[in-house]
């Protein structure tokens, strides 16, 4: 099974001293994010937990602590770094300072387990095809060496967004086009290997692979570990990654991201943040006497 820590929140960022716990405890509890009375326990254990991958958007908080968690499990690190600043992103480090981060991150772990997310691509008046492609060079080259790969996609225009950033430009078929070729040369100008995820458009003739950003191979190469081959399902149309599950929880998370999916709106992630307790094995609150707790199934993807 694969442990995923940041699809629903930044974990590492704001609940490290939780999430720390949870694997010195050796189990979690998630809680189910429709039927809010259904819980689910996973044990946090290597024999259990085949990878357990990261997300996140600054690994400052958790970088004297990591090796306690990446000395005992296969993991992957997805690190997070856009173009954009605090009008956009406004609970985020900045460009040098992240890429710092990343530098350190990549030191202890190896580059071999870290993806650079550059998601999502997203125009405005400011942020224009140009300054995409500058800014992305820019941080190309200093990455380049403490990276595994370059994940992007483009931003998907769903209702919400729509509300919280009215300053969008809706991308066009040309615009990807542009974008696509520009990353793609940079990419290959410092031995950079780059791929979409959750992006559909075929960009191959661009040096652009189209893949999840968590495979079992991608998973299984940076581990030196084989996985059965597996069917990949995928999150959503485009996405090719193995199931995993998320021990996060939505509307959790600080950073602000105007185009962020997993919260409904800043202050609820505020209101949200206060009930949370370090120790209690729930990223939110504690179990209620209406609660109902089931085991989760913990199937292995080892080759045995």
């Amino acid at each position: 099974m694969i442990i995923n820590t940041g699809g629903r929140t930044d974990t590492v960022q704001y609940y490290t001293r939780w999430l720390l716990k949870r694997f010195e405890e050796g189990y979690v509890l998630s809680r189910n994010p429709l039927f809010q009375h259904k819980v689910t326990r996973y044990e946090l254990t290597p024999d259990q937990v085949d990878c357990v991958v990261f997300c996140s958007k600054n690994y400052a908080p958790i970088l004297p602590h990591i090796n306690s968690i990446a000395e005992r499990f296969h993991t992957y690190f997805h690190y997070t770094i856009t173009a954009y600043g605090k009008e956009i992103e406004p609970g985020v480090p900045g460009i040098d300072e992240s890429m710092a981060t990343l530098a350190k991150l990549s030191e202890i772990v190896g580059a071999n387990r870290i993806a650079w997310r550059y998601d999502p691509v997203l125009l405005t008046s400011e942020y224009t095809v140009r300054r995409h492609l500058e800014t992305f060079e820019r941080m190309a080259s200093f990455l380049s060496g403490h990276i595994d790969r370059c994940i992007f996609s483009f931003v998907e225009m769903y209702r919400k967004l729509q509300t919280n950033m009215p300053e969008l430009i809706p991308l066009t078929e040309k615009d990807k086009e542009e974008l696509a070729a520009g990353l793609g040369a940079i990419a290959a100008e410092y031995n950079i290997p780059i791929q979409t995820c959750g992006t559909n458009g075929d960009y191959t003739r661009y040096g652009i692979s189209s893949s999840g950003c968590m495979t079992l191979n991608i998973l299984g190469q940076a581990n030196g570990v084989q996985f059965r081959n597996l069917k990949h399902q995928g999150l959503r149309q485009g996405c090719h990654c193995i199931e995993s599950r998320d021990i996060g929880a939505y509307d959790t998370c600080l950073n602000g991201c105007k185009y962020c999916y997993a919260n409904t709106n800043r202050q609820k992630a505020r209101e949200n943040y206060k009930l949370h307790d370090p120790d209690s094995p729930l990223l939110l609150g504690h179990l209620l006497p209406s609660d109902t707790v089931q085991q989760g199934m913990q199937r292995s993807f080892l080759k045995p």
